[in-house]
């Protein structure tokens, strides 16, 4: 089970081919003989014929060879189609017993049912479950599990599956035994089964029904006191969606499982999701205010896919965003009325914009509904994920919330208990919503990231102002010529002599390349403010100028709009930098001094506003990217910053000094602009900077400050950044997820011998690729530091390429989704380019090479 398998053209699969399953699983009993060296898997399978086919019953499989294969209790004929089992059967129903022997412990590719600290653990997403036992390995087949384990009770004295549990007790030997039973039909990527010596945090929830559902959180014994966190976050989603969406929880038992090795953030088995430990285990001296709102976040995204995932699945994986698109969507704003639902969506456009967009402008882009793939865990991706949400936010947005949630609740109500698509949701909402979204169908069809541009005139002395819409969706591999999309652009016209709105806020839907909108009653030259609240996920490009965009960051109403205001003036001020080495910083200087002396605005959206756009997002607005000129550019602006406005610093970061540690909104808020003006005074060249930033790391309560001054310090020069890092290692070298923190703090360090670092960490005692979580936490955040991965020398790429090979052996799919850097060659010089095509050639030249890799490396080369 260590090796993946390549062809030299590996098969392509097309969503144009999708046909019935000729044979369903109504039911099926799964009996394990559980041991980390060898597992038995006893499958009984109740077969029934869809249709008229005559074909024979075909069962994937990864990797399995058959012990034994019966049909209705006698030796059946058979034979196997490379990993595929074939049994000629006739008739229209049959039960089909298999036997087969794994191996979890050397699962290294953590897929299927594979071994973690000890425990034992499943991930059948998207096609892990053919690595467990032989199977329709496909979303439309829904069947109802009954599922027995047997294990050493010393080992394993917790045994865990999907559904409630049926029954349980001792065997001789030492040995025990536990039975579980589903009885909702599913997909079988949604099975799964733990165990292991794990305690349990429990607790109950009631339901709106007046059901008693338990509750457990399970983990090692000594992480049990940092789940509470995420206990009260289950409970907080499964009253928010009762509440949001009338979706109740329909099992009596709902368990979440931590495991240190999973190539994903968590996965949403019916009633036992497995789950990151990154996503559930927080206190504050090991998780930052950032690691807590993310195991919230992510907590609600699970549960969530209950209804959105599990009772409605994915007809084929080309639906993918059906689940993942609407339950991203429902978890962000359960995540933004649980705080400041400002900073949640700058948070969120600031995500799609670092992964989805460059996603969209590169080889690798695809629409969120694809139409082929090798191998679908390449397509569990921002443009599946963040792109989706995006597009359900927008029908969202032309419904209004009143027949949005009619929309949905026919959806539920007319998908439940059946595998969907994207095209059964949209209809919903045409239905309820009264709405015709024939040509909004687009963005499911359609790749790429629309631009628009908007032009604002107005005559002096007329009361009429005239804006001209332009919209332009760039070609993407496969797809040159883009029909226009229907973009939901939130409006409004403001004055710029005393900041009034020149009447509400308007909802502008534009379907045509080019359209004209008139106001009226518009008495003098008006600004602009568009795509408020990011109401459409495209680029927008105006004739604003510095002064209408400081005048907005200063004066919207909309606070997305304000922000985006003070980003756009300091990307056009760092951009001017780069291309005309203009280093006029003014304009900046006093819209954000402005921001940090505006007493209505809260801390956390302060540290939003005030921060810089990110190296990679500035090179993502060029032609060619450079990554040095960025530096430099960006740099000079942040050190005319800190100096500038040293004082107003200072005063903010002393405001937003706390006595203790509380986990609120406001002090979330305040640490968050404690760190970011430390950062300021820092870049500022202030002589005491690093003796504050260590001082703050000594006497922090918490991570986030902790982790903020470490990341001040490794940033610098001064000797206190050696011990700073020493001082860290030292504390937590026995705690992975806060090891990994120490990784990528360096691997992100904007020092100019950051390359020369990480490639002496990959070399530390404490690395290993064969950890996702610490795989990702150097060779990933050292990817996206722009300048030191683009170093001119091509070290950078070399250094991703041979860890990415290192790692295509152990774990392919982690590896995959760490090569898309690389792809993007075409955006830079040709040296740099001609580097970073030549580690593309030579990682798709080695022998052995998984289909994950070929399919993104083809993909990068010939896109």
């Amino acid at each position: 089970m260590l090796d993946a398998q390549t062809t030299a053209q590996p098969h392509v699969i097309r969503r144009e081919d999708y046909r019935a399953p000729d044979w369903m699983v109504p039911e099926i009993a799964l009996d394990f003989d559980l041991d980390a060296a060898v597992t038995t898997v006893h499958a009984v399978l109740k077969v029934e014929r869809n249709g008229s086919d005559a074909g024979p019953l075909r069962l994937d499989g990864d990797g399995l060879t058959p012990e034994s294969v019966r049909v209705d209790g006698r030796e059946a004929e058979y034979h196997m189609d490379g990993d595929t089992l074939v049994v000629p059967l006739d008739g229209a129903m049959h039960h089909v017993e298999t036997v087969v022997r794994i191996a979890p412990e050397r699962n290294t590719q953590l897929m299927g049912l594979y071994a973690s600290g000890g425990n034992l653990c499943t991930q059948c997403e998207a096609e892990g479950f053919r690595r467990i036992t032989f199977f329709p390995d496909r979303p439309d087949v829904l069947t109802r599990y009954r599922v027995r384990m047997e294990a050493d009770k010393t080992r394993y004295p917790v045994l865990l599956s999907n559904g409630d549990p049926v029954a349980s007790g001792d065997l001789d030997h030492g040995r025990h035994w536990a039975e579980w039973n589903d009885p909702f039909p599913k997909p079988c990527y949604l099975f799964a089964l733990v165990a292991g010596d794990l305690a349990v945090n429990r607790g109950t929830f009631t339901t709106r029904s007046g059901r008693e559902v338990q509750l457990g959180i399970w983990v090692r014994e000594k992480d049990l006191a940092k789940t509470e966190h995420a206990l009260e976050a289950l409970k907080t989603s499964m009253a928010w969606d009762e509440r949001v969406y009338g979706r109740e929880y329909d099992l009596d038992v709902f368990n979440i499982v931590a495991v240190d090795d999973f190539n994903f953030g968590a996965m949403e088995n019916k009633g036992l999701n497995i789950f990151n430990s990154r996503y559930i285990l927080a206190d504050p001296d090991t998780a930052t205010d950032q690691d807590y709102d993310a195991i919230a976040g992510v907590v609600a995204h699970e549960y969530f896919h209950n209804w959105s995932g599990n009772r409605i699945t994915c007809r084929d994986w080309f639906q993918l965003s059906l689940k993942e698109g609407f339950t991203v969507f429902r978890d962000q704003s359960f995540s933004a009325d649980q705080g400041s639902a400002a900073v949640k969506r700058i948070e969120d456009v600031r995500a799609l914009r670092a992964a989805q967009f460059p996603e969209d402008a590169g080889p690798l882009a695809h629409p969120i509904r694809p139409d082929s793939f090798i191998e679908i865990s390449n397509f569990y991706t921002a443009t599946i994920y963040n792109k989706g949400a995006e597009v359900i936010r927008m029908m969202a947005t032309m419904l209004g919330p009143q027949k949005f949630r009619a929309a949905t609740d026919l959806y539920f109500s007319r998908f439940d208990g059946t595998a969907a698509t994207c095209e059964d949701f949209v209809r919903c909402m045409e239905e309820a919503g009264e709405i015709d979204l024939s040509q909004f169908r687009l963005w499911y069809s359609q790749a790429g990231t629309p631009r628009v541009t908007a032009s604002l005139s107005h005559e002096q002395g007329s009361d009429r102002a005239l804006l001209t819409l332009r919209q332009s969706v760039p070609a993407t591999p496969g797809q040159p010529d883009k029909q226009p999309m229907v973009l939901p652009l939130k409006l409004k016209l403001f004055s710029e002599t005393d900041g009034s709105a020149f009447g509400p806020e308007q909802l502008v839907l534009l379907s045509d390349l080019e359209s004209e909108i008139a106001f009226e009653g518009v008495s003098e030259r008006p600004v602009l403010s568009i795509n408020r609240g990011f109401s459409a996920p495209v680029v927008i490009e105006t004739d604003r100028s510095a002064a209408d965009l400081a005048f907005l960051s200063a004066h919207d109403d909309d606070p997305f709009a304000r922000y985006e205001a003070m980003q756009q003036l300091m990307l056009d001020t760092m951009i001017a930098g780069v291309l005309h080495g203009r280093t006029d910083h003014a304009p900046v200087i006093e819209a954000v001094a402005n921001t940090l002396g505006d007493e209505r605005l809260d801390a956390a959206f302060i540290a939003e506003a005030v921060l810089l756009p990110s190296e990679n997002f500035v090179g993502d607005q060029m032609a060619t990217v450079d990554p040095d000129a960025i530096h430099r550019v960006r740099e000079a602006l942040r050190r005319d910053l800190g100096r500038s406005l040293e004082g107003l610093w200072r005063q903010a970061y002393e405001a937003s000094r706390a006595d203790r540690f509380e986990l609120t909104p406001a002090a979330k808020g305040a640490r968050r602009l404690r760190t970011v003006s430390l950062g300021y005074i820092n870049a500022g060249g202030a002589p005491d900077a690093a003796g504050l930033a260590f001082l703050q790391f000594e006497q922090a309560d918490n991570m986030s400050d902790r982790q903020g001054a470490l990341g001040v310090l490794a940033n610098g020069s001064s000797d206190k950044r050696v011990a700073a890092l020493d001082i860290f290692y030292n504390r937590y070298s026995d705690n992975g997820l806060v090891l990994d923190k120490w990784f990528s703090t360096q691997a992100l360090s904007g020092r100019d011998d950051t390359l020369d670092q990480v490639e002496q960490l990959a070399r530390h005692k404490d690395f290993t690729l064969a950890n996702p979580n610490r795989a990702r936490s150097l060779v990933g955040a050292f990817s996206v530091n722009q300048r030191a991965f683009h170093d001119a020398s091509g070290r950078g790429y070399r250094f991703l390429a041979d860890q990415l090979l290192a790692l295509d052996k152990l774990n392919p799919q982690t590896a995959a989704k760490l090569l898309p850097p690389l792809g993007r060659w075409r955006r830079f010089d040709a040296d740099r380019a001609e580097k970073m095509r030549a580690e593309l050639e030579r990682i798709l030249a080695t022998p052995g090479l998984s289909k994950d890799m070929f399919e993104q490396a083809e993909r990068s080369l010939k896109g």
